[in-house]
């Protein structure tokens, strides 16, 4: 048996103002609290005059997932990855599709409970080869996410962040030197879009994701969720690929996927199946070596294809791996081109399974 986590625990990113309020410096929002108050993200509040997380070592639930479901394509595909999030976010995505977990403003939303040791055991006794921070922003509960892939790394467990990237400078280089990989929501290539839908601010995003490609050595993918009518243009699309392209490089991954009425665009129809692969043609053009559609059922979109001779090399069908044409040193078997990213010599044989796990073990 181990300690129940704190009701609050410390966090570093923060300094006083004039007035006497407390400013979180942890992402662009710098929400400035009096005595009792929460940030946005509500996960994060003024107590005892100072600044503290209330969601450490709490969690909605753990779920065992194929590493294709964050999604990345290209960390130890087939592999199995310990998922799972806390509550709140620091966006205020009106198309949110996780909706339940990342708006929740009830704790007692955080039935489970997992200390960073013990979720690094937990992963390595079930043979997971990650631990994912996801379903809802891992960046607002910082000190437990950095805490736990530290703890990771002592078993040789690696982890996980699926993020919109909406961190400050500090924090950012703190949390992206601590996780191993990473999948960023960039989710327009438009900074209307993302005041009016996200209340956020792109430049920011674009910031983290040249911080990451740049400065550490955390692998990056990036996801982009197409909703009819809102970031689908030929013209947003050609902008953000070419983006990617120039200023990330052309092997960094970029995902496609469908968007579905929830939360907020219940009225937003869902993104035809034209819409994506029209989408992956433009970012394919702009020199993209590896685009990937989801939230549909498209082998030829969710497959990896060598850069230089166009062989496919990882067959996908959902989260089922099939054909694997990489050599042990993840090279193209035909021509010897590498395809970037991180690979065992054999895939992983996870599959597509979902498995909820529970990991009580506290003292009262």
């Amino acid at each position: 048996m181990t300690a129940a986590p704190p009701s609050s625990h410390p966090t570093a990113y923060w300094h006083r103002l004039d007035d006497g309020r407390l400013q979180c410096d942890l992402c662009p929002r710098f929400c400035r609290l009096r005595e009792g108050q929460r940030g946005l993200c509500y996960v994060r509040g003024r107590e005892d005059d100072r600044v503290v997380l209330h969601s450490y070592g709490r969690s909605s639930g753990f779920c065992i997932d194929p590493i294709e479901k964050k999604p990345l394509n290209h960390f130890y595909p087939g592999s199995a990855v310990l998922s799972f999030g806390t509550a709140g976010c620091n966006l205020a995505c009106k198309f949110c599709q996780n909706w339940d977990m990342s708006k929740s403003r009830e704790m007692d939303t955080l039935a489970d409970q997992a200390m960073p040791e013990q979720l690094a055991q937990a992963a390595r006794q079930r043979d997971c080869r990650s631990i994912a921070f996801t379903y809802n922003d891992p960046v607002i509960f910082l000190e437990y996410a950095v805490d736990t892939a530290q703890a990771c790394r002592e078993q040789g467990v690696h982890s996980v962040a699926v993020s919109a990237g909406y961190i400050s400078e500090k924090p950012r280089e703190r949390f992206f030197n601590a996780v191993d990989a990473a999948n960023i929501d960039l989710k327009a290539f438009d900074a209307g879009f993302y005041k009016r839908l996200c209340g956020g601010r792109l430049d920011n995003v674009l910031d983290t994701l040249r911080y990451i490609r740049h400065e550490t050595n955390c692998w990056l993918e990036i996801t982009t969720l197409l909703i009819p009518g809102h970031n689908d243009s030929d013209r947003e699309l050609d902008a953000l690929s070419a983006w990617i392209c120039d200023q990330l490089g052309p092997d960094v991954p970029l995902h496609l996927t469908a968007f579905h009425p929830d939360w907020k665009m219940l009225d937003t129809p869902a993104t035809p199946p034209a819409t994506l692969a029209r989408a992956r043609a433009l970012a394919r053009a702009n020199g993209l070596h590896h685009v990937y559609t989801g939230n549909v059922h498209d082998r030829e979109g969710s497959s990896s294809y060598c850069s230089g001779c166009g062989e496919r090399l990882i067959e996908r069908d959902w989260y089922e791996l099939g054909a694997w044409e990489l050599d042990e040193d993840g090279r193209c078997r035909l021509c010897q081109t590498p395809l970037a990213g991180h690979f065992d010599p054999q895939p992983g044989q996870w599959g597509g399974r979902r498995v909820p796990v529970r990991l009580r073990g506290f003292d009262a």
